[in-house]
């Protein structure tokens, strides 16, 4: 008999070997296997500009950390677990396996009731990942076997249950009823006009006194439901009016979901080959082309967003520079979305080494665009003036995958949801032009796309 491995082991040693087998799954789509996993934990990332969309339902294997060390132990945590794992298909990105999931907006975060299952970092990996591009769409099944069992004999037990689950899902698929949405009973604002003015007046006199350049502050809606939130819905609304943005679930447990649709790219890595954006400064759209055009131009040519944006580029660069061999920056230009339009400069480069995505997201988080410049000014500067903790709010959250590539959106137009409250949340970027009004019409467009999205009854 084995004796079992010192506490202080790897992860591989103590609880098992990874194994990691795949079939393909065409024809499956991921909303129809989200669908089926209700009431399990579930996962899912898509974007029309990522390379691969992804779900994932049930936990083979979760991993916490806290502490200032959180991003460094959720690397260590990953490289252990996926040292030596059997993956069937390793050169397929398809069958890659995945760990979701995120990390909070402060290191030093505590769960309070609004976030009380989350953790300063959690990630999670499926027991069932479904990944598609283009017309190809793989299904995997990831568990983790005792040291002394051999992954070749197993094997055969695995497939034959990864094809019994690909049919269960494929029959699910054809019969899957429409999700209704719980109808919405009331929206609460925790924090009124007068109290947003005084924080930004706050704010501002300080930026005109010379401790830091800029703040991003953040306010909060409430929203309850005559029953249990039903996010798929919110997300085919989403996928249906932001497919651009990077959208994402996160529902380590049932029925408790972080959620959304992010237009801001934190960073992805692919091998030595980074991307990331600074997306700062924002205006409406228009009711007509020419309104919109005309909109566009005023953002363009406003001093203060670009003075806002600027900070946001230079300091990413700054953030990047020891990581990267070379960057480049776009031209500046603008983002468009359904109801929005913002600053955008696209940033690419090459790494230094194949050092994996994790060090790149702990260097850029938070960016001057959710944060503010001097980061360690701003910072402390949030949790004075805020009410409202932000727990994962603005905060990195997507996917590494068995190589430690990976990639992650900021967590921006998003909610997270228990049973039938969620909470949405809306910042705006502060320099010493801000004015209350037009920071409190910002946010208020900021609010739409998740406030239209939960006004979705079926999906």
């Amino acid at each position: 008999m084995n004796s079992p491995a010192p506490r202080d082991a790897p992860l591989n040693q103590r609880y098992g070997m990874l194994l990691a087998c795949s079939i393909p799954a065409n024809g499956l789509s991921l909303r129809g296997f989200l669908a089926a996993a209700d009431g399990q934990a579930r996962f899912y990332w898509e974007s029309a500009n990522a390379a691969v969309s992804i779900a994932g339902s049930g936990t083979a294997v979760e991993l916490i950390a806290w502490g200032e060390g959180r991003y460094r132990q959720i690397e260590t945590y990953a490289r252990e677990l996926f040292a030596g794992a059997h993956l069937a298909s390793a050169d397929n990105q398809l069958t890659r396996p995945r760990l979701f999931g995120g990390f909070a907006f402060r290191y030093d975060f505590t769960p309070d009731n609004t976030w009380s299952i989350y953790a300063p970092a959690i990630f999670a990996l499926p027991h069932y990942q479904l990944a598609s591009s283009g017309d190809q769409t793989w299904l995997t099944i990831n568990a983790q076997i005792p040291p002394e069992e051999k992954p070749e004999a197993l094997l055969p037990d695995i497939q034959s249950a990864l094809a019994e689950k690909l049919a269960q899902l494929q029959a699910s698929e054809r019969e899957r009823p429409h999700v209704k949405q719980s109808a919405r009973q009331s929206i609460h604002y925790p924090m009124d006009y007068d109290a947003w003015a005084r924080m930004i007046q706050s704010a501002t006199e300080r930026i005109r006194a010379g401790e830091l350049n800029k703040v991003v502050l953040a306010r909060a809606a409430e929203l309850r439901f005559a029953g249990r939130i039903r996010p798929l819905p919110v997300l085919r609304y989403l996928a249906e009016h932001y497919a651009d943005c990077y959208r994402f679930l996160f529902e380590p447990r049932p029925y408790h979901a972080f959620y959304g649709a992010s237009p801001e790219l934190l960073a992805a890595v692919q091998g030595k080959q980074l991307r990331t954006m600074a997306l700062a400064g924002s205006i409406g759209r228009g009711e007509n082309a020419e309104e919109d055009q005309t909109l566009g131009a005023a953002l363009m040519g406003s001093a203060k967003d670009r003075y806002e944006h600027q900070i946001v580029v230079e300091k990413m660069r700054a953030r990047l520079a020891p990581f990267t061999a070379a960057l480049e920056s776009s031209p500046r230009q603008l983002l468009k979305l359904s109801n929005i339009q913002h600053l955008h400069t696209g940033i690419h480069g090459a790494l230094e080494s194949d050092l994996g995505i994790l060090p790149l997201v702990e260097a850029l988080h938070p960016t001057p665009a959710l944060g503010g410049d001097p980061r360690e000014d701003a910072l402390p500067l949030i949790r004075e003036l805020e009410p409202i903790p932000r727990g994962w709010y603005g905060a990195p959250v997507g996917w590494i995958d068995a190589r430690l590539d990976g990639e992650f959106a900021v967590a921006i137009r998003s909610a997270v949801a228990q049973e039938n409250r969620a909470w949405i949340y809306a910042g705006s970027g502060i320099v010493a032009e801000s004015q209350p009004k037009s920071e409190w019409e910002e946010s208020a467009l900021k609010f739409r796309p998740m406030l239209d999205a939960h006004a979705q009854l079926a999906e």
